[in-house]
């Protein structure tokens, strides 16, 4: 890098805004007391694990900080020139805990940890510029790090969402193919069947026999070994009779309780010469029937899971406003049902006498899902979640249970600090439970826990509204 046509250190530092207002002489102390340094693009200026022992003034370029997460990075910061960056005086930090790289061709001005008290006992009013420069790099950083963590989160949903949607909307997009097959078929049989010259009399008798099958649909409750052995007999029972396809309508026929007498009963209302065409009428209704009853179901998943969201995000709703807790549990519990479902046996406790809270209600469901979540994971997804709520006095009182290893005495006091996480890297960014401490705390309540080897109980208390 061409370095003749560059203005002096002196007078890169005095454009600084940080320095401005600076004398002369003072801001010569500084260019004295710092080494100009130059970089390409695409350099790396730490490493993580690196000591962070010197402030970096960026008189020109851009640096950009990447903390890593899990098996990628994830951007945190840029520094543009004009900015300090790196270790500043009162500042903790002491190893750099990401990578920082230039985007440009910089020019940085460096200056020891050895220099600050010297610095600041020249130029005190350094000090409070300084202050505010590492309170509002704290404050981006961790704004950063929390709407990570709110992503994290809510891919984590997502993914855990779309699992539950898939499985209803699967067997709702199944059962609509199969139900266009048994109408096709139903068509069929009712085409064929009009054109036996039966009476009309024999039509009624008909159609009350195959309204009591229907009525029969799904009430035999048979173990698959006998099930199996059912249809077997409707199929003897049907090739022996010269029903084409046997093995199409046996299943149908068990459902609607169907057995070898019955058949009997059967042929002898409909003949031998309109049994097939009957038989295929009753299995394709049969067919009919319980496809429509899928649908329904799977249908009905679909909307439960659609209403757990909306009563979850609290949309088209006041951001304040009275709240169902219990509600905001189970919506929870929906939300995270993916997780559940593996081997955690829930055990609820709740008071149905217990009182509305005013509160914003997405932001409580982030409580519950951050400790229900962190319950899970400490039980590695089996175990015993128990979830109790009560009054006490002018409180409501949530209480989440599991019955994992618990927390590790010496790091009980740390587990609400700001970015303090006992899991593997990528697992968590250590925001959980202070965002849990933050949200409680703007409610205006309290939360705590205890723990020990097979039980952890965390336990929010909330203001109740005076009555």
């Amino acid at each position: 890098m061409d370095t003749s046509q560059e203005i002096p250190l002196t007078d890169a530092l005095g454009a600084i805004p940080a320095f401005a207002g600076l004398s002369r002489q003072d801001v010569d102390w500084l260019a004295a007391h710092a080494e100009d340094l130059r970089y390409e693009a695409g350099e790396i200026l730490a490493r993580p694990g690196d000591p962070a022992d010197h402030m970096i003034v960026l008189t020109e370029g851009e640096l950009e900080f990447r903390r890593e997460v899990g098996n990628g990075e994830w951007a945190v910061l840029h520094a543009h020139a004009g900015d300090l960056t790196g270790l500043l005086p009162g500042s903790r930090l002491t190893h750099f805990p990401g990578t920082t790289r230039t985007i440009t061709r910089c020019r940085i001005a460096r200056v020891h940890r050895d220099q600050f008290r010297p610095m600041l006992e020249r130029i005190p009013e350094l000090a409070p510029r300084l202050t505010a420069i590492l309170t509002d790099r704290v404050r981006s950083a961790t704004r950063a790090e929390q709407q990570r963590e709110k992503l994290a989160a809510l891919g984590k949903l997502s993914a855990g969402l779309a699992h539950e949607l898939n499985n209803p909307a699967a067997a709702v997009r199944q059962g609509a193919a199969g139900l266009r097959e048994a109408v096709a078929a139903l068509k069929s049989a009712n085409l064929r069947l009009s054109k036996h010259n039966a009476t009309i009399a024999e039509k009624e008798r008909f159609f009350a026999f195959e309204a009591q099958a229907l009525a029969r649909l799904g009430s035999l409750k048979l173990d698959p070994l006998a099930q199996s052995d059912r249809e077997q007999e409707m199929i003897d029972w049907l090739e022996r009779h010269g029903v084409a396809d046997a093995w199409k309508h046996a299943a149908a026929l068990v459902e609607c309780g169907f057995d070898e007498p019955m058949l009997e009963t059967f042929e002898e209302l409909t003949g031998p010469e309109l049994l097939p065409d009957a038989v295929e009428r009753i299995a394709a209704s049969a067919a009919v029937e319980q496809l429509v009853s899928e649908i329904e179901v799977s249908a009905g998943r679909i909307s439960e899971l659609v209403q757990a969201i909306k009563e979850y995000s609290f949309m088209d709703q006041a951001p304040e406003q009275e709240v169902d807790l219990h509600k905001g549990i189970e919506a929870t519990l929906t939300m995270l049902g993916h997780k559940l479902k593996k081997g955690v046996t829930v055990i609820r406790d709740f008071d149905p006498s217990l009182p509305r809270v005013c509160a914003h209600g997405s932001e409580l469901n982030q409580v519950w899902t951050n400790l229900i979540d962190n319950a899970v994971s400490s039980m590695q997804g089996k175990g015993e979640l128990r979830l109790r709520t009560r009054r006490d006095g002018n409180q409501a009182v949530v209480e989440i249970e599991d019955n994992g290893p618990g927390i590790p005495l010496e790091i009980q006091s740390r587990v609400f600090e700001p970015f303090f996480t006992t899991k593997d890297v990528g697992e968590g960014t250590g925001l959980g439970l202070e965002t849990v401490a933050r949200v409680v705390r703007q409610h205006r309540g309290e939360v705590g826990f205890e723990s020990r080897p097979g039980r952890t109980c965390f336990q929010v208390r909330l203001p109740l509204p005076e009555d």
